[in-house]
């Protein structure tokens, strides 16, 4: 690590828990976030400017002026450019220190599972169920440590499934897939733009500690929040035997290291 990066990162090389080793980790990592909008606006500055060597941001969407209300990732130069291209040149223009790929595409289960395999940690910072489901069979397919976060008017809530882990539950655990579910969206209920931070940040911290290997990660346990009477609350949960998703061969079949 030359003086250029000693300096940059110091205050994350001063924490003991984390230090050069940690730093050396976060610099040699590779991350995909899929959404580059509200929660993954937040969640790519802080991965890009802790010094997360390779960030894989896909989004399919164009900025419109009322993503600027909170999708800091992006402004008013921005309007009509694709999020993944325009995220992509403000994480240069913070952090030239790392790579950033911009894709300009819609994932389907193949692709997904392509990308998860190529990288050590996946966020999904999406807005709809289905790409979430979608985005957890992808990881747990290729034994990913996944970090999940949602938010809508004024809840938000995080948790990481990471499958190496044979207690892990999986997204599909938590909330199954099912076809008559009512999903909210931004756009007809609206949301707190703080909110978004607010969440999107835990996500960074949460991708930040697996990858530097210390703390406790969100693992069975779902991190919400009530931004109107700013309360947390943290709700255990267990991996559904009988999931659909990951209820099936051991984790040394799998391909899961278990450690």
């Amino acid at each position: 690590m030359d003086d250029t990066r000693l300096m940059r990162y110091a205050r994350h090389i001063l924490l003991d828990e984390l230090g050069i080793e940690g730093q050396e980790r976060l610099l040699a990592a590779r991350v995909l976030i899929v959404g580059a909008g509200g929660l993954g606006s937040p969640a790519a500055l802080y991965l890009a400017a802790a010094g997360v060597g390779r960030i894989v941001l896909v989004d399919d969407d164009v900025v419109e002026l009322s993503n600027l209300q909170r999708q800091i990732l992006h402004d008013i130069s921005g309007l009509g450019r694709h999020k993944a291209q325009s995220g992509r040149d403000a994480l240069l223009a913070l952090n030239p220190d790392i790579e950033v790929q911009a894709l300009v595409e819609r994932l389907d289960d193949t692709r997904l599972i392509a990308l998860a395999a190529q990288v050590d940690l996946v966020l999904d910072c999406c807005d709809n169920f289905a790409t979430r489901h979608a985005i957890n069979r992808a990881c747990v397919a290729t034994c990913t440590p996944l970090v999940s976060g949602a938010a809508i008017k004024f809840s938000g809530q995080v948790s990481v499934y990471d499958l190496r882990d044979e207690a892990s539950p999986c997204y599909h655990c938590l909330f199954p897939e099912a076809d008559d579910l009512e999903e909210l969206r931004c756009a007809t209920t609206g949301v707190l733009g703080p909110l978004l931070g607010m969440v999107g940040s835990v996500q960074a911290a949460e991708a930040i500690k697996l990858i530097a290997g210390m703390g406790e990660p969100l693992v069975g346990r779902l991190l919400s929040v009530d931004a109107l009477r700013m309360q947390w609350h943290t709700i255990r949960f267990k991996r559904d035997p009988d999931c659909l998703v990951c209820a099936r061969r051991p984790p040394a079949e799998a391909g899961c290291s278990g450690d």
